[in-house]
């Protein structure tokens, strides 16, 4: 698909447990399609934001209890459980129905490993939905309003139900369409142009690429590489971050930003980590820096710092509390940031 809407604020949870039901929810993700419109390149492992896009879907599902991955085995960023349909190649329900083999869970999130807009808000707001109608299964619909049940919640035993009586019907999963499944299920539907997303040429590879360069994504799409490359799994105030590097950029020097940022995560280390660390040591920071800027205003003198007035008559103007060209940071601007531009 190639249609696309510009999205909203993504969301900032991740990890297990954000969002989960009390019960958990286990996530199977379908990953060993032919890929035949991209000339049968390895869909899961191309990168957009300098991910994989498996390595994207398995983020948006990071508070299952357990994630099966339907494909041969390869390097994640999240550990996971590798399974495989029989015959291999035997398409989506074969699949679904190998993966569901190494669940447990009463829901399942079900998920294609081409969508790089999907985020774990999503998938907790299928969960709740689907938790909220008691049907079979919430799945989301893309602009054309074309149902997506590879972007759905489903109730795992009307799942086992309906792939049973599919194999003795047919006698094989293999081959058989997923409308075959979901004809017989009683699913609810949420509009989702965004997060049903998916990658099947290489035009919607290029307008996922070009979405996450704009100015209102990049930085969250950054973060959240950086977070998955250095196997990070932590929320933490970035706006917070981001305004105590233009504090350091603009009251000491521009180079003080990198690096006070640089220090700030490393004392949250060293205290333990968790972002309530990460707080104490940026707002230490703030505060330094708030002094430091204060100290370099011109016209700003504490009472009894430097040469008085002896009365004997008018100060000169070299002896005035003025502060000289080097108390300023010579690259000091009006609300700079590190990342303008």
């Amino acid at each position: 698909m190639t249609a696309y809407e510009r999205p909203g604020v993504p969301g900032t949870g991740t990890g297990p447990g954000h969002g989960a039901e009390p019960a958990g929810y286990d996530a199977v993700v379908l990953a060993g399609g032919a890929s035949r419109r991209l000339g049968g390149t390895d869909k899961p492992g191309v990168r957009v934001g300098g991910r994989a896009l498996l390595d994207r879907v398995l983020a948006a599902c990071g508070g299952a209890r357990s994630t099966v991955v339907v494909a041969a085995p390869r390097p994640t960023a999240r550990p996971v459980t590798w399974a495989r349909e029989d015959p291999p190649g035997g398409g989506p329900l074969a699949a679904l129905d190998a993966g569901l083999r190494h669940t447990t869970a009463e829901h399942v999130v079900v998920l294609s490993a081409d969508l790089p807009f999907l985020q774990e808000p999503t998938v907790d707001r299928l969960l709740d939905a689907l938790r909220e109608s008691g049907r079979d299964g919430v799945l989301l619909t893309d602009p054309g309003g074309r149902d997506q049940p590879l972007v759905a919640a489903y109730s795992a035993p009307r799942l086992r139900e309906e792939l049973t009586l599919l194999a003795g019907r047919h006698g094989s999963l293999a081959g058989l369409p997923l409308r075959r499944l979901t004809a017989g299920l009683d699913l609810t539907r949420i509009s989702d142009p965004v997060a049903s997303f998916d990658c099947d040429t290489w035009d919607d590879i290029a307008t996922a690429r070009a979405r996450i360069r704009e100015h209102g994504h990049v930085l969250d799409e950054w973060i959240s590489a950086v977070k998955d490359e250095l196997g990070i799994d932590l929320d933490v105030d970035t706006r917070g971050l981001l305004d105590l590097a233009r504090d350091a950029a603009h009251g000491v020097a521009r180079p003080a930003a990198p690096l006070t940022t640089f220090l700030v995560g490393y004392a949250a280390a060293q205290a333990g980590g968790g972002p309530e660390a990460v707080a104490e040591a940026a707002r230490k920071a703030v505060a330094l820096a708030a002094r430091w800027a204060q100290e370099s205003t011109p016209g700003e003198r504490p009472s009894g710092d430097g040469p008085q007035s002896s009365g004997d008559g008018p100060q000169s103007a070299g002896d005035g509390p003025t502060s000289s060209p080097g108390d300023v940071a010579p690259d000091a601007t009006p609300d700079t940031r590190p990342d303008a531009g």
